[in-house]
């Protein structure tokens, strides 16, 4: 079992193991080990855990699970729970896809996309919006020396420089369109009665 002192067992001896894998246990014998005086215990209960097994951490809300795992991990962070959309996809990716899958970790990082727009967005109702001039570190790259550490260097960053500006602008640009057409469309029925 997961989380307790002791070693798992085995699925197959060491002797199956040594039939069915070529190579398999070259590294048994300890006088070929190079870790063995720090790895051999032999007393089991030298491993100063005070526990069989670990207290169990409380869950303020219900926590995302792999699908591989019987229970959830005795501890686990809290610092960012999940909230939104980005919440739900999420939740999503761990109740139906394995972590083996990709589409476990495309979810994640799509729910890493749509949480940072929700940030974003979340910041325009605060009295300090974003600030994507000062934020983004585009003002750096005429006082730092940026244009010049890239040329004649052969970075690998060249090739994706020339969409830096609409992929960091591009949101920002599209919001403020949105913003302006829908303030002319408000302004536009108001002046019309």
């Amino acid at each position: 079992m997961a989380y307790t002192p002791e070693k798992p067992p085995l699925a197959e001896s060491s002797d199956q193991l040594r039939a069915r894998i070529p190579g398999w246990g070259a590294d048994l014998d300890p006088r070929d080990r190079p870790s063995v005086p720090r790895e051999l215990q032999p007393d089991p209960g030298r491993t100063g855990a005070h526990w069989e097994f670990p207290e169990r951490q409380e869950e303020k809300w219900p926590r995302e699970r792999s699908i591989e795992h019987a229970f959830l991990t005795p501890v686990f962070g809290t610092s960012c729970p999940p909230r939104g959309l980005s919440g739900v996809v999420r939740k999503l990716a761990y109740a139906r896809y394995s972590e083996g899958r990709a589409a476990h970790w495309l979810l994640l990082l799509g729910a890493d996309r749509v949480d940072a727009v929700e940030s974003h967005l979340r910041s325009f109702v605060t009295l300090r919006p974003d600030n994507p001039i000062t934020e983004t570190g585009v003002l750096s790259e005429l006082s730092r020396h940026g244009v010049t550490s890239r040329v004649g260097r052969r970075r690998a960053d060249l090739n994706h420089q020339v969409l830096d500006p609409a992929v960091v602008a591009g949101p920002w640009l599209v919001a403020g369109f949105l913003g302006y057409a829908v303030l002319k469309r408000v302004v536009g029925t108001r002046a019309g009665r």
